[in-house]
């Protein structure tokens, strides 16, 4: 346990404090949320090093009274049977966690090969975050949609926001960062006469939501297009140029969002996806800096090794990264998504704890 790491992220702690009970603080709305949201990452460990530094005390003072009276032998022994688990506790949360934890999430959804009942898979996956963000009281919003003909999604984005400041520094991201890569279904699609079980597939793409301080984007550096928004099959919905397509020049990412009604807004929008897309480049850079043997986490829907596979003959569900399986996949498309997440997540802390790499960004 490094005792420079913990007094320095203590100290931290005391001066976010100071700075959240000045009331000149709020007056700037973003720098109070992430001044409350990094404070809100440290509460665990002040109160993790305050129980054991309260335990530690107590043990010195119960072994004081043992010396003199034998009658408090067992209460010595009972407190220091608790400082493993205590110790334990502090070490986990002295682990340098991932710096998007507290953050919000856009996911983006894209059928793959397989046509419509890959479409109707990708509007599947796109209900199944939607429910789990409501079972946790979180907030969705479609940024932008290209729906399929028989009731299904091309290309989806999603934000998933909490609300208010994330307990623990525990955002969206903490839970969603492991959803991306290639999702595999089979089933017997709607569109198939001879009840075969067919294969298919959408990707998934999971940022975390930047804020303006995150990304500087220069404007000189952006071609906005515009165009007609269209449905299912080409047919036209809007009758002026309110479609906007935004180029980042340098890294030649390319953002399109038709769903609003005015150019303004679909541009606002487009802005969102475009910082998440730039802070994701970023954080693959520095990994890659960082050392070359970590591979970062896939943002491309071209990778080709899937990362979990929905069977609903056998009611399966099986992520392929950590061997976890279980036969409850109609409960996980109804949201119920807590159990392999959990497993990601024990996953990740094992990991982590060992000094490897961070799930999320093999």
């Amino acid at each position: 346990m490094s005792s420079e790491r913990l007094t320095a992220l203590l100290d931290e702690y005391a001066e976010l404090e100071k700075r959240l009970a000045d009331p000149g603080l709020h007056t700037d709305q973003n720098t109070a949320r992430r001044v409350g949201r990094r404070y809100a990452e440290l509460v665990p460990l002040h109160k993790a090093a305050g129980e054991l530094e309260q335990a530690r005390a107590d043990l010195a003072a119960a072994r004081e009274l043992a010396a003199e009276d034998p009658t408090f032998a067992a209460e010595t022994e009972a407190i220091a049977a608790t400082l493993p688990a205590l110790e334990e506790r502090l070490a986990e949360l002295l682990i340098p966690r991932d710096p998007h934890d507290a953050k919000d999430v856009i996911v983006e959804i894209k059928a793959g090969e397989g046509g419509e009942e890959s479409a109707l898979f990708a509007g599947d996956l796109l209900r199944m975050y939607t429910r789990y963000a409501e079972r946790h009281g979180w907030v969705t919003e479609v940024i932008d949609a290209q729906d399929s003909d028989l009731g299904g999604v091309k290309d989806v984005s999603l934000a998933i926001k909490t609300r208010g400041v994330p307990d623990g520094g525990n955002g969206v991201w903490s839970r969603l960062k492991w959803e991306g890569g290639v999702h595999r279904v089979q089933r017997v699609p709607v569109t198939e006469s001879q009840g075969r079980i067919h294969t298919s597939a959408a990707g998934v793409l999971v940022l975390p939501e930047a804020e303006d301080v995150d990304v500087t984007i220069d404007p000189n550096e952006l071609r906005i297009d515009v165009f007609r928004s269209s449905g299912p099959g080409g047919q036209s919905v809007n009758t002026t140029d309110s479609a906007v397509r935004i180029t980042h020049v340098p890294t030649g990412i390319v953002v399109s969002c038709q769903n609003e009604k005015s150019q303004l807004q679909n541009r606002e929008q487009a802005m969102r996806i475009l910082r998440a897309r730039l802070l994701a480049a970023a954080q693959e850079q520095a990994d890659a800096a960082a050392s070359d043997a970590r591979k970062a986490q896939v943002r491309t829907m071209d990778r080709s090794e899937r990362i979990r596979t929905y069977n609903f003959p056998q009611n399966r569900i099986t992520d392929h990264r950590i061997g976890y399986t279980a036969y409850n996949l109609d409960l996980t498309l109804a949201g119920e998504l807590d159990g392999v997440l959990d497993a990601l997540a024990d996953a990740d802390r094992t990991a982590r704890l060992a000094g490897g790499t961070d799930l999320a960004r093999r």
